[in-house]
């Protein structure tokens, strides 16, 4: 009986042990953890255990956010050799090496150490690193540890965790992304930063260059300033002769943060969220077109909003042997450099260029850099290499300037390009000549007589204030209820900030409530705009007597001195791009929400094309501009960039495009063309776009470099249309409708406008069951065909077309 009860506290004492060894942070050289098994940082922040990635039945070692039950992986031990069972054993032997054995022993993976130690023990710290380290030391320096998890970052990388190189030992630390989501074996991207010149980050594909962050420039990596005053993290970079490295650190003890490597080449970073118990992605890298390394050539800057987007820089043209080619393939000096006649010309507001072929120092001042480059008839350009205090150290630039992207005007960091004394004599002279007219304004109009200024003044001002109340009111008559000043100011709350809604290129508008209650939306078009001008007249012209369900209803409009404000029935649900572009608020529109939505889209455009008084195109139907009542029918709004045509007219054309890229015709931007066919056309991207959740605009896809509307109509002439829809809202039931959306949407972006359904076809279509024809392909088919398309044209200069402004082009 004794014994028997000696047997039972054994086994209770040996049950404790081992459900306390699950929650322990250590393993020593007498433990090890099974699959199955795990450890868990003191804190409990983050764990270390077997894991299988997605439909992977392999195994591996890793670590996660405890907190997390996705299980995102931030780091995996055998990424290159997975488990094929789950017998799997992590141990750590006498020397201090972890090994990973499989079921018959044999070695999987293993660590190796710096040093030998006599005690060693494995620990899982709360920043995510997994050390090795005397068990004796209770601390976390980094000098303590003989091994730790940081030196081998796989795709992520965590706060306070370097990437770099160590210059005494070689060891370079970076990320590679994953095969797949479900394969972390290294894949094609890596995230590094190269030493050649003056250091700066890159992701490379191989050994491609794919992206650029820039160099450091004191503040932040110079191609990435939307890091400038971020209150979440800041960056710490540091350069000296035994390591290179950058890191980021956590403000605030924010909450836990994380930067992947995607399988795509991303840069994503993300932080999680504790209301929702999901990672919430906060910022990604390539961001846009000009991102991508040297998509402008060299001495060309690119600037998304802009079209063309690559624009040589002032003193330099594109290259005559390689017109036809585009300014991708970069520009050349208008006149050449002498060298000991030449100056410099400041730059503002850009990227700096690739500092691969650069030289540095930290000890030379701005002024002595620039009489350094000067003398050296092979520096092309010089700028300080730390603006965090003024400007001071010395970055210089030989050979030709590549990767340059338009950024913040107003940045701090400046660029000196060397250029001939004519080409500073010409900039100089049209400086000259601006000011000196400034000057005969000034004197003439002081040597006029005050009271006469005063008086015409005064007249102006009447003269203005009675043509702006009465025009608006007797150009086509639109009998537009009339609101005063003060009502609206008081609906609005004097136009506070919290009252905004959104904003546009021609003005903001504002959440307002009338006394009786009533919920509006007010437009301020921007003061002294010529544009915001006749977009008012645009506004009361085309849209105060149109009467249908899916348009926005005007409700009445106010002129006073130089403010022109008009008012709309108030939206609770806000614009259709504010659901289905968002990966949580995407889950409230099912499919048969979609389909209703898509539906009077193209019952309103309708009405527009054929039913209305006169014929009226858009001319800028996106999703932004697709606004949500509380049942969630749509109504188009917007009417600023409308036109519209009598009689017999069909279409037109125009100098000025004006618009949204990624929902512009082909016809329309090449050529200036535009009819209702283009309005077919914006309809057809915002099929694709509310089937497939993406934007046209900046979509990215491992396989190929198709935008949106390549990418579905490859997928749909191979038959695999279902591939295009939603994951969240796939479903098999209503399979037939969702395939018939995107054959529609594909049949509205056909290149030619003689082939595109007008929208009486398109609405039976939708809702009918008869045989289509099988689409052509689209127009634009490639993210950037628009800007090589437009390149050919001698007449083709800038543009602004964003998701955000109405802009501008000038056709050919």
């Amino acid at each position: 009986m004794e014994d028997f009860t000696i047997m039972i506290l054994l086994c209770l004492f040996l049950m404790n042990h081992m459900v306390a060894s699950t929650a322990r942070d250590t393993i020593d050289s007498l433990q090890s953890i099974s699959d199955g098994e795990k450890i868990v940082s003191a804190d409990e922040i983050f764990v270390l255990g077997f894991f299988s990635p997605g439909t992977s039945k392999n195994r591996y070692v890793g670590i996660w956010y405890n907190k997390d039950p996705t299980k995102a992986i931030v780091w995996v031990a055998n990424r290159e050799k997975p488990l094929t069972g789950s017998s799997g054993v992590l141990k750590l032997n006498n020397t201090g090496i972890l090994v990973l054995l499989d079921h018959n022993s044999s070695l999987i993976w293993s660590s190796n150490a710096t040093r030998s130690i006599l005690n060693p023990v494995a620990k899982l710290l709360n920043s995510g690193n997994l050390v090795v380290q005397e068990t004796s030391n209770n601390g976390a320096k980094e000098e303590d540890f003989v091994w730790q998890s940081f030196d081998y970052p796989g795709d992520t990388v965590l706060p306070e965790q370097k990437l770099g190189i160590n210059l005494k030992t070689g060891q370079n630390r970076y990320l590679t992304s994953w095969s797949s989501s479900d394969d972390p074996f290294p894949g094609r991207y890596t995230l590094q930063i190269d030493i050649k010149g003056y250091p700066q980050v890159f992701i490379k594909e191989g050994a491609n260059k794919r992206f650029r962050a820039g160099s450091w420039n004191g503040v932040q990596f110079s191609g990435t300033p939307q890091v400038k005053g971020n209150p979440i993290f800041r960056y710490k970079y540091v350069s000296n002769e035994e390591e290179i490295y950058f890191m980021y650190e956590l403000i605030n003890n924010s909450n836990p943060h994380k930067v992947v490597l995607t399988p795509e080449g991303i840069n994503q970073r993300s932080q999680w969220s504790t209301d929702t118990s999901t990672w919430i992605n906060l910022a990604r890298l390539p961001a846009d077109d000009c991102d991508y390394y040297e998509t402008c050539g060299a001495y060309s800057s690119c600037n998304v909003n802009n079209y063309p987007i690559c624009s040589c820089l002032d003193g330099f043209v594109q290259d005559n042997n390689k017109k036809e080619q585009g300014l991708s393939d970069g520009c050349v000096r208008r006149t050449s450099l002498d060298c000991y006649g030449d100056g410099f010309l400041k730059y503002s507001g850009l990227k700096l260029p690739d500092t691969e072929r650069s030289w540095y120092s930290r000890n030379i001042s701005i002024e002595d850099c620039k009489m350094m480059c000067l003398k050296n008839c092979s520096c092309m350009a010089y700028a300080a290499l730390d603006i965090s205090e003024g400007a001071s150290g010395c970055l210089m630039w030989f050979g030709n300037l590549n990767d340059i992207k338009a950024l913040n005007p107003n940045s701090l960091e400046d660029i000196y390009l060397r250029m001939a004394a004519t080409e500073l004599e010409e900039n100089k002279s049209h400086k000259s000549n601006v000011r000196k007219k400034k000057t005969i304004i000034i004197i003439c109009a002081l040597s006029s007589s005050v009271l006469i200024i005063c008086l015409a003044f005064i007249v102006f001002r009447w003269k203005i204030r009675r043509k702006d109340v009465t025009s608006d009111q007797q150009e086509e008559d639109p009998q537009l209820p009339l609101f005063d000043m003060s009502t609206i100011s008081s609906a609005t709350n004097n136009f506070s900030t919290d009252s905004i809604l959104g904003k546009g290129g021609f003005g903001s508008v504002y959440k307002g409530v009338l006394k009786d209650g009533k919920e509006i939306a007010v437009k301020r078009l921007l003061q002294n705009s010529s544009q915001g001008i006749q977009e008012f007249k645009n506004e009361v012209m085309h849209i105060a007597k149109l009467q249908h369900r899916n348009l926005v209803k005007l409700l009445g409009c106010c002129v006073y001195a130089e403010e022109r404000l008009l008012v709309y029935e108030f939206m609770p649900n806000k614009s259709l791009d504010y659901f289905i572009f968002d990966e949580k608020k995407s889950m409230l529109l099912d499919w048969t929400r979609r389909f209703d939505i898509i539906n009077g889209i193209a019952r309103g455009l309708l009405y527009l094309h054929q039913d209305s008084r006169h014929r009226i195109v858009h001319r800028d139907l996106k999703a932004a501009n697709i606004l949500l009542d509380r049942e969630m029918n749509p109504k188009i709004s917007d009417f600023g960039l409308a036109r519209s045509f009598g009689g017999n007219e069909t279409k037109a054309n125009t100098r000025h495009v004006v618009g949204t890229y990624g929902y512009l015709s082909p016809e329309y931007i090449i050529d200036g063309v535009y009819s209702t066919k283009s309005d077919v056309f914006s309809f057809g991207v915002l099929v694709l776009e509310i089937v497939s959740g993406n934007r046209n605009r900046g979509f990215i896809h491992q396989d190929h470099q198709f935008n949106l509307l390549g990418h579905a109509w490859k997928l749909f002439m191979e038959d695999k249309g279902y591939e295009i829809i939603h994951a969240p809202i796939r479903d098999t039931s209503n399979l037939s409708s969702m395939l018939r959306s995107i054959h529609v949407g594909l049949l509205c972006v056909q290149k030619s406008p003689d082939e595109r359904p007008n929208m009486s076809y398109v609405v039976q279509m939708l809702t009918s069951e008869s045989t289509l024809p099988l689409p052509k392909m689209p127009g634009f088919f490639l993210e950037r065909e628009m800007v090589d398309e437009g390149s050919s044209s001698s007449n083709n200069r800038t543009c602004s077309i964003n998701d955000v402004t109405n802009s501008i082009v000038e056709a050919r």
